[in-house]
């Protein structure tokens, strides 16, 4: 049986914290587009939300946080509420990313083994290069938690079915296509992955499925595969596929950057918002607060987002009670060891109750 954490959607800010070891209960953050001040707020807010709640002796647990890459705007933004969120909760920790380098996680996760750490929680860049390490933790006594990656040496593993997830993508996606493309004159889309992430290659996987899946016949066609995991990446290379497929219309991606520079090249082309036709349009996952304004302006390429939990306090909300549930001993083996999140999509007619909660 899959242990399921529910709600619908997220994302937030951008806040890079670096730091090594395990304690202050803080991080020194920075950020690629000057937003640390919107994140800091976000996180104040959480914390005054609990801060009634907040648990005293809870300073004597120690977590350990090594994240990807706090430069993508989805994990910016989550991590900034889940500082939060453990700030209310008095609970000692360090926040880090590797920038995406496996050897660096390694040794940030040895100085969490180092430091005492109650629980690390991982974010691979690479799960079974992280995996030794992990066992190491395990063998100390530590427990460990993985987001993203079904991994074996763990407590548990908070993870979605990215190829389900890449499935509903490519679903949203098609009813845009089947509502403005024919057989005749079909759409020429481009997808925006990053095949080097396992995770994010099976979530391109499942949009190409999904796609195939529920478009009518004969009304796509796939004319690029492009890199897109940070939005100036995914900007530069729609440029160039609209110079080589000017005509190309349709763009699906695994995340929020993916839609950032996509929507951001789609408007320089047609000369700003108002101008999208119809017919033009973006679907991806990861929501941000930029991918929300878009989405609920209603004149931008932005056509639908496909997410998870909810908002981005949401997400940190249920992560933090992933925290509390292993720490507490709860039982996470056998078939209880990977817990799958829920998918669901945003679109405008929903978008403002989402907005709400961020």
């Amino acid at each position: 049986m899959k242990r399921k954490i529910l709600s619908a959607i997220l994302c937030v800010a951008m806040v890079a914290t670096m730091l090594v070891g395990c304690g202050g209960g803080s991080s020194d953050s920075s950020s690629d587009s000057g937003s640390s001040t919107e994140a800091s707020d976000a996180g104040d807010d959480a914390e005054a939300e609990d801060s009634g709640d907040s648990e005293a002796a809870s300073g004597d647990v120690k977590i350990g946080i090594t994240i990807q890459d706090l430069k993508n705007d989805y994990w910016a933004g989550v991590m900034g509420k889940l500082e939060g969120l453990m700030k209310a909760k008095g609970y000692d920790y360090t926040l880090i990313d590797c920038e995406d380098n496996s050897a660096t996680q390694i040794s940030q996760i040895e100085n969490f083994i180092s430091n005492g750490c109650n629980l690390i929680m991982v974010h691979p860049s690479d799960a079974a290069a992280v995996e030794t390490v992990c066992g190491e933790a395990m063998a100390a006594g530590i427990k460990v938690m993985c987001w993203d990656d079904p991994m074996e040496n763990t407590t548990a593993n908070w993870i979605l079915d990215n190829t389900a997830l890449g499935n509903e993508i490519g679903k949203a996606a098609a009813e845009f296509i089947n509502e403005h493309y024919t057989k005749d004159e079909p759409a020429e889309v481009c997808v925006i992955g990053y095949p080097s992430t396992k995770v994010l290659l099976e979530r391109q996987n499942g949009i190409e499925a999904g796609l195939e899946e529920n478009c009518d016949e004969g009304n796509y066609e796939i004319v690029a595969e492009i890199d897109g995991l940070l939005a100036n990446e995914a900007q530069a290379n729609v440029e160039t596929t609209l110079s080589a497929h000017p005509d190309c219309g349709v763009y699906v991606g695994v995340g929020a950057g993916a839609m950032i520079g996509a929507n951001e090249a789609l408007l320089q082309k047609f000369g700003g918002a108002g101008k999208i036709p119809e017919n033009v349009g973006v679907i991806t996952t990861d929501v941000t607060p930029q991918q929300l304004e878009s989405l609920a302006a209603g004149d931008e390429a932005v056509r639908a987002i496909v997410g998870f939990e909810g908002s981005s306090t949401d997400t940190a909300q249920a992560c933090l009670d992933m925290f509390d549930a292993i720490l507490a001993g709860d039982d996470f083996s056998g078939d209880k060891h990977d817990v799958y999140r829920v998918t669901g999509p945003i679109t405008a007619d929903n978008v403002e109750e989402i907005q709400a909660g961020m």
